[in-house]
């Protein structure tokens, strides 16, 4: 015996302005949850709580249901008596559906849905909440793609084995991930480049195996122009693979200068400057498991105006 309520889903990264909300706690923590690109919906479900002569006379609808975690969160104040009704109601609903997972939240507790959806590491990174321009991309939104770029490339070779080549260092979450997401016997290599502005790009770091004969899947965090991934490319048909194909987790498309052949695209995004997941801003935020925009201000503050999008931890 459960009454159901009209389902409304907000797509992660959402300013939901047409939810009319009960309280303003609510809208806070929705635009809370839209700044991290959490999916969440609002107030979904409502669960009968007691019953006399078949009828139900209590019901208890939790605040927000976040999908991605299957967790209901009901907000609450410091206010004792509503504390205390509350705390009953979540006891009671515990008791009537323990397949229910659900938890009281105060607003001083936000940082414990963070942790839930991987956003902890915010914390040992040094990076504030107010130097992030935008979430561009959630943990779980990276790892379904992921997942999903892991099962194209393990249909595509089907049947033959695979040499991972990472260029360093930004690629090491990406490719670590993706390996672990193919089902094809791989090895996996690495390369390092130097960058001078006089010399150009030059490998600072060879590959360990020979690839002659295999087949190789290049794999990149970023690419802007173009520009060093065709040097790569250039440089490893020179060794006589049986095929070569290239990977990327972010495409910043309409900066291409040179028409490289990516196969694989995990997200085409806009020219911003970028960090977590493996990119870095002076080898700072690679262990975000998040991708966010940089505010222009935390890097022109430590004399680095950069362009924005300015190739600096990526394949130009």
């Amino acid at each position: 015996m459960t009454a159901e309520v009209q389902h409304l889903l907000v797509a992660p990264g959402e300013r939901a302005q047409r939810v009319r909300f009960a309280h303003p706690a609510e809208a806070e923590f929705a635009a809370f949850l839209d700044f991290y690109r959490i999916a969440w919906e609002y107030e979904p479900r409502s669960f009968p709580l007691r019953w006399q002569d078949g009828r139900i006379v209590e019901q208890f609808t939790p605040d927000f249901y976040l999908p991605e975690q299957d967790l209901y969160v009901e907000l609450t104040t410091m206010k004792q008596s509503l504390v205390t009704r509350k705390h009953r109601k979540v006891r009671r609903l515990k008791e009537l559906y323990p397949h229910v997972n659900i938890v009281l939240l105060y607003r001083k507790d936000y940082h414990e849905i963070l942790s839930r959806f991987g956003y902890g590491s915010v914390d040992i990174t040094s990076l504030r909440p107010d130097q992030i321009e935008r979430v561009l991309l959630s943990p779980a939104e990276i790892q379904r793609r992921v997942a999903e770029l892991g099962r194209q490339i393990s249909e595509d070779y089907a049947g033959e084995s695979l040499v991972l080549v990472g260029v360093l260092k930004g690629i090491t979450f990406f490719l670590a991930d993706l390996a672990r997401a193919i089902t094809r016997p791989l090895a996996i290599d690495y390369l390092q480049l130097s960058r001078d502005l006089r010399e150009g790009v030059a490998i600072r770091k060879d590959l360990d195996l020979d690839i002659s004969g295999k087949h190789v899947l290049l794999v990149e965090d970023i690419v802007n122009t173009g520009l060093t991934l065709d040097f790569i490319l250039r440089t490893l048909r020179e060794r006589n693979p049986a095929s070569i194909e290239i990977c990327v987790l972010l495409d910043k498309a309409e900066r291409r200068l040179v028409p490289v052949p990516v196969k694989y695209v995990g997200f085409t995004i806009p020219n911003e400057f970028v960090v977590g997941y493996g990119l870095d801003y002076r080898e700072l935020y690679r262990n975000l498991p998040f991708i966010c925009v940089l505010k222009r201000e935390v890097y022109e503050a430590n004399g680095h105006a950069q362009p924005v999008g300015a190739p600096r931890h990526e394949s130009a």
